[in-house]
């Protein structure tokens, strides 16, 4: 199989623990560039959470807010917003709970209260800067994600409330809300459209929760040596460690690197 196309997921995949880009992975990425390989980064991230590693690899196109935003070569081509009753009732419900949020647009985002433990600690996890806070954020712009700050089991209580959406588990204390029919793979099929490129030439690297309906609908769907257990049932090959050359064997693997 030629493949034409790769889509990177960023955490625990092209950066590690420590959120550091391991040397190989980067000379990886830039060697497809080089033979004409299109690179994507696929991520649950918004834009502002990756714009360094995306400069330091040269990448320019990215899906985005697990889904929600795509962005071709600088030019958004696809964008899927929340409903807004969603985010009213979930803003309503995790006041009853006193559950922090973080609403996240396409180029900013607020927590809806200050300096909340719970958030810190989650998106300082992701070595980025801190959110400034608008409760009112989520009225005056479109909103594509939101963190839910809460343990382990508590999203629960949201199931019966706001049932179109879902809630993706990424740290002890926030999860990813997005519609539920959202995924990475809405917007990489965006993409792929928009290049006219069929999924079976696309791979895809992934190792979170999130990544399950990606690494299913391209040709080549491929697990981190670190990704979450739950994950590897989905993928046809688990590559190694991101620290132990995971990215650079992947390619091997998939005849994309000698």
């Amino acid at each position: 199989m030629s493949y034409q196309i790769v889509f990177f997921d960023i955490d625990g995949t092209l950066v590690n623990e420590e959120k550091q880009l391991p040397p190989d992975a980067v000379e990886a990425v830039r060697e497809l560039q080089n033979r004409g390989v299109e690179v994507v980064i696929a991520t649950g991230r918004a834009p502002y959470f990756f714009a360094p590693i995306a400069e330091k690899l040269g990448i320019d196109s990215f899906v985005s807010l697990n889904g929600a935003y795509v962005v071709y070569k600088g030019q958004p081509i696809f964008q899927r917003e929340i409903p807004r009753a969603s985010v009213e009732a979930l803003v309503g419900h995790a006041a009853k709970h006193n559950h922090s949020l973080v609403f996240e647009g396409h180029a900013a985002f607020y927590a809806n209260e200050a300096s909340h433990p719970h958030v810190v600690e989650a998106v300082s996890s992701l070595k980025v800067d801190l959110p400034g806070q608008d409760p009112d954020f989520w009225r005056n712009e479109a909103i594509y994600q939101i963190f839910l700050h809460c343990e382990a089991g508590e999203e629960q209580v949201y199931d019966q409330v706001v049932p179109d959406l879902r809630y993706i588990r990424w740290h002890p204390k926030a999860m990813d809300v997005i519609p539920h029919d959202r995924s990475k793979a809405q917007g990489i099929e965006a993409l792929l459209h928009h290049l006219n490129v069929r999924p079976e030439h696309a791979v895809a690297f992934g190792d979170g929760l999130n990544d399950k309906e990606m690494l299913t609908m391209v040709g080549l769907g491929i697990a981190m040596g670190n990704s979450h257990e739950e994950l590897k049932p989905f993928a046809d090959h688990v590559t190694t460690h991101v620290d132990e050359g995971g990215i650079v064997n992947g390619l091997r693997y998939a005849g994309l690197l000698d």
